[in-house]
């Protein structure tokens, strides 16, 4: 499992337990589709870190562990070129 997958899975997990719908957080993020997010959850892209800290007040979780999520992430893109 990638990171990306692996931040997918804790994004899913989060929002369910913060009783969110993938519309909720896309509706409150500005997006036009809730794709956007299952795209995340799925690790078929991951959320832009413009929006990580709202996005982290919206499934409850700390935000300064979505960053380090994410950012790792996009380490591992660099180091993989």
């Amino acid at each position: 499992m990638t990171r990306r997958e692996k931040l997918g899975k804790f994004l899913k997990a989060q929002r369910k337990a913060a009783g969110v719908t993938q519309r909720q957080i896309a509706e409150a993020l500005g997006y036009s589709s809730a794709q956007f997010i299952s795209n995340w959850e799925r690790g078929i892209s991951q959320p832009p870190l413009e929006s990580l800290e709202q996005l982290a007040k919206l499934i409850k979780v700390d935000a300064r562990k979505l960053l380090r999520m994410a950012v790792n992430n996009v380490g591992d893109r660099f180091r993989s070129d």
